[in-house]
């Protein structure tokens, strides 16, 4: 696969998996299933589609599932939990004054969202999809 098109993929896939989440979420709470747990269901919904969408039509990878698995839930949950939260403290501190609370807040999402799309991407390109040369 050209490496010009995997970015393509890649963004394609994340509007995909997005609009998986906020359709299964809102279906869940309509159905008057609580927003915590719907959210969950959603997110998880979307993270499995994630995984096996990136892996077969962004990267072409073939491999062990389970490894690239724990790779992937590696990578993602880092970008979530450690990338996108230092980015949030950081740029709402240094925004608000600026902006106020709101602003700040959004921007800082933005720029943490965007971050961690690019992390996302280069990890997994580089390290839980890495495709082997083949040797000469």
């Amino acid at each position: 696969m050209s490496s010009r098109q995997k970015p393509l993929r890649f963004i394609l896939v994340g509007i995909l998996n997005t609009g998986i989440d906020f359709v299964v979420l809102f279906a869940l709470t309509k159905a008057g299933m609580d927003l915590i747990f719907a959210n969950m269901i959603s997110t998880s919904c979307a993270l499995a589609l994630s995984f096996f969408v990136n892996r077969s039509f962004t990267f072409g990878a073939s491999g062990n599932t389970y490894i690239q698995g724990a790779k992937f839930m590696l990578v993602t949950l880092t970008a979530l939990w450690v990338l996108q939260p230092v980015i949030l403290l950081l740029l709402t501190g240094a925004l608000a004054p600026l902006t106020g609370a709101d602003l700040s807040l959004l921007g800082a999402k933005v720029v943490a969202t965007i971050a961690s799309m690019i992390w996302n991407y280069l990890f997994y390109d580089r390290y839980v999809f890495k495709t082997r040369k083949a040797s000469s």
